[in-house]
């Protein structure tokens, strides 16, 4: 269990407690959430889908990232995932605390043609997708649900290390280019979050992604440009990758609020993170 000071006397000073916090997300939110009373807990402090840890003391906010995140996984264990993502959201949202719950893209069927907005109706296509949708309602009507697209960082398990590390290895990868959405650096979406909080604004879901879209592929060939790689990209369907949990074809997210927060374009996230890994 990780804290920024032993006191608990926080003299006005807000609790925030993070869940997953040795995760991508995690460690961002820590970063973004820094001079408040952190208390970050990983897997190890505290498995979500068991009731907090005795002696816990009671936050003013849970920053709940802790979740089941393997797509495929979850198609093979599908009561595994929900038993991380909703019962850990149930237990979560049981601290009564102020709650942030992040969400994804893959609750949307992808059948659009246009970005999806908070109003449009989920129709997850995998058992991941479903239970972050049961997670959403689970969380209730009194927090912020923050949906977000295609997740990545300079820590932990994602595409752009994955891309990094076969880029370096490899003369040519073989990249899906018919899913679209908006690669969102981790180091961008924290601060977004703090934003929304800070501010109090309304509860409920709020689509907080990357600007621009692209196709994974897209993805890759700017990460190997950017990271002066020489490795190509060969283009596929997902039909012939053969994955067994679908993906959504079209799952770009914006945002109908009118107060929502504006991240930058996914190129500039792009440019931050390697940036942040050189360091």
């Amino acid at each position: 269990m990780e804290h920024n000071r032993p006191d608990p006397v926080r003299a006005g000073r807000r609790r925030v407690l993070i869940t997953g916090a040795r995760g991508q997300l995690g460690h961002a939110l820590a970063d973004a959430f820094a001079d408040d009373d952190l208390v970050a807990l990983s897997h190890e402090d505290w498995d979500v889908t068991l009731p907090a840890p005795a002696g816990l003391q009671p936050p003013d906010l849970v920053l709940h990232a802790a979740a089941w995140t393997d797509v495929d996984g979850a198609e093979a264990d599908p009561q595994g995932a929900s038993a991380v993502n909703v019962g850990g959201t149930a237990n979560a949202a049981a601290l009564g605390a102020q709650l942030v719950l992040f969400s994804t893209d893959y609750v949307f069927d992808g059948r659009k043609s246009e970005p999806y907005v908070e109003s449009d109706s989920a129709n997850p296509l995998s058992a991941y997708g479903r239970s972050k949708l049961h997670a959403e309602a689970v969380a209730g009507e009194d927090a912020w649900v923050v949906r977000s697209s295609w997740l990545y960082g300079p820590t932990g398990h994602n595409f752009l290390r994955t891309m990094l590390r076969l880029g370096a290895e490899r003369e040519e990868v073989a990249v899906v280019d018919d899913q679209r959405g908006c690669p969102t650096y981790v180091g961008h979406l924290a601060p977004a979050v703090r934003e929304l909080v800070d501010a109090n604004r309304p509860r409920g879901v709020w689509h907080v992604a990357a600007s621009g879209d692209c196709t994974w592929a897209d993805f890759a060939e700017a990460i190997f440009a950017e990271a002066s790689l020489a490795c190509r990209v060969r283009r596929i369907t997902s039909e012939e990758l053969g994955r067994p949990a679908p993906r959504p074809a079209y799952a770009v997210l914006r945002s109908e609020r009118p107060d929502a927060p504006v991240l930058p374009h996914w190129r500039k996230g792009l440019r931050a993170c390697l940036a942040e890994m050189g360091r």
